[in-house]
């Protein structure tokens, strides 16, 4: 087991990233110019590349956030060895996989209904990772410039930016109106049919993702439907639904969408258009929950409630539900019983820290938003424990409840159709070092928007995180602070000297 630690940890990790992104960039850069005999033949290089293989297993073993979710065959964790023997796998059945059924794990929705999560085995997630690789940057060429979920490089803030620019008082947002599109069981409905004769793939990736399909499909639609839980079928849904934004003007994040209207837009002529590109799909619109609703009404999207004043201002806050729901996740650990005051604080924080980063291009001045009560209950109930005193219960709070300023409207967008794979680095690193908060974003400026571990850009989805030099959490000066990949911040832990190349 040993050699097999030893193998993996001394995989040069730098040089593998830079190997796939060459071959990445010439896929995209084919479909960009019409050759898409050129870009298959860069894909196949892809599924045989020992660099993606290493780093498709690495993603879903060590990076993904659920990678500890078992599926059919039961196993949460790979060791070292089952790693190296995956990668190998891949080497030679990565053309000709079979994939295996999925685990079923219902998840209730808001409205009372569940929802099937549909997880893969590890081994699946790998190939479908794998498969991944090649495919998004030959699709990143095609995506329409409106569209944002799940795409690489960009995120929801995209959109709440988006919403200002066609909203604000200089663009008559007063008297605009938005229809809030919803489609009706989107992933369950969408045609394979129309995945496969959209798919820019060869014809050996085009039968494993078909595989992968059919292993997800229901009862109810046979013929239809992406697998919820596998990590191709984000993209997937992508592939079906590119084009629907340029119906008219309109933001589309992954199946959540609204079309924004001018007083002499005609709302059911648009509803048409839609009702028949989703049509050729397989989908539909739900009748009961897509309606039009005026700018000044205010609508919620993506987590966010959004209106217009009566001034003519835009005002963009957290939706109700979503302030219910980040309530809800503060008073479950603050009620716990199974914690100490000082525990609770250490979990609170990354809750807090995430919520108001999501939300801080947004108004948050408001004490609701500020979380003023829940920071009180919390500051109570620490002082009820016998060793906490009003000091320290004070300096608690603070950590749990950390400060991320917020400034309105100030996100800068995406450029256009712009992908991480056209290869500017420069724009790409500095774009998604402008996405964190004031002590990750300090430390990315000094380091030139590098990894201080590897020395490579962050143009990836991989996190950035925060490494303490001298190894206490406690010491938060800047000089003390390394800005790295999660992946290399696994290395430093893992005590690979600094100077070695990984």
């Amino acid at each position: 087991m040993c050699k097999y630690s030893d193998l993996w940890k001394s995989q040069k990790w730098k040089k593998l990233r830079l190997d796939l992104f060459r071959l990445q960039k010439r896929v995209f850069k084919a479909v960009r110019a019409g050759d898409l005999k050129k870009a298959r033949s860069l894909q196949k290089l892809i599924l045989k590349s020992r660099s993606a293989q290493l780093l498709a297993v690495r993603q879903v073993t060590q990076l993904n956030k659920g990678k500890k979710t078992a599926g059919i065959d039961g196993k949460s964790s790979l060791n070292y060895r089952e790693r190296m023997e995956l990668v190998e796998t891949l080497k030679h059945y990565g053309h000709d996989w079979k994939h295996s059924g999925l685990r079923e794990i219902p998840i209730p929705k808001k409205n009372g209904k569940v929802r099937m999560l549909k997880i893969p085995t590890i081994a699946d997630r790998a190939w479908q990772c794998l498969v991944k690789l090649a495919l998004e940057p030959a699709h990143e060429a095609t995506f329409s410039k409106n569209s944002y979920g799940f795409r690489t490089g960009r995120c929801a803030q995209d959109v709440q930016k988006r919403l200002f620019d066609n909203l604000k008082s200089t663009c008559n947002g007063l008297i605009k109106s938005v229809i809030e599109l919803d489609i009706e069981k989107c992933f369950d409905r969408i045609s394979h049919t129309c995945i496969m004769e959209r798919l820019i793939a060869p014809a050996k990736i085009k039968t494993g993702i078909f595989r992968c399909l059919k292993a997800g499909v229901s009862v109810e639609f046979p013929e239809q439907g992406t697998p919820q839980g596998g990590v191709v079928s984000p993209l997937l849904a992508n592939v079906a639904l590119n084009g629907i934004e340029d119906i008219h003007t309109s933001l589309r994040y992954a199946d959540d969408m609204v079309f924004i209207l001018k007083p002499i837009d005609d709302a059911d002529k648009i509803l048409g258009k839609v009702s028949a590109f989703l049509a050729e799909r397989g989908m539909k619109v739900s009748q009961e929950k897509t309606k039009v609703t005026r700018a000044t009404d205010g609508f919620d999207f993506l987590g966010w409630h959004v209106r217009v004043q009566k001034n003519g201002k835009f005002r963009c806050i957290p939706s109700e539900e979503n302030h219910r729901n980040i309530r809800k996740k503060i008073k479950t650990i603050v009620n716990s019983s199974n914690y100490g005051a000082r525990v609770k604080a250490k979990k609170l924080a990354p809750i807090v820290r995430g919520w108001r980063n999501y939300h801080s291009s947004c108004y948050m001045g408001s004490s609701r938003d500020s979380l003023w009560f829940m920071n009180k209950t919390a500051n109570r109930k620490f002082r009820k424990e016998k060793k906490i005193n009003r000091w320290e219960a004070n300096e608690l709070c603070k950590k749990a409840f950390p400060k991320v300023g917020y400034t309105q409207n100030q996100h800068k967008n995406v450029k256009g159709a712009k992908s991480p794979y056209d290869g500017d680095l420069v724009y790409w690193s500095k774009r998604n070092s402008r996405l964190y908060s004031d002590a990750t974003s300090d430390p990315l400026k000094k380091q030139n928007h590098s990894c201080g571990h590897c020395g490579l850009r962050f143009i990836e989805d991989e996190d950035v995180q925060l490494h303490h030099i001298d190894g206490d959490h406690g010491n938060w000066s800047r000089k003390n602070l390394l800005a790295v990949h999660r992946s290399c911040h696994q290395q430093i832990h893992w005590s690979i000297p600094k100077g070695k190349d990984i």
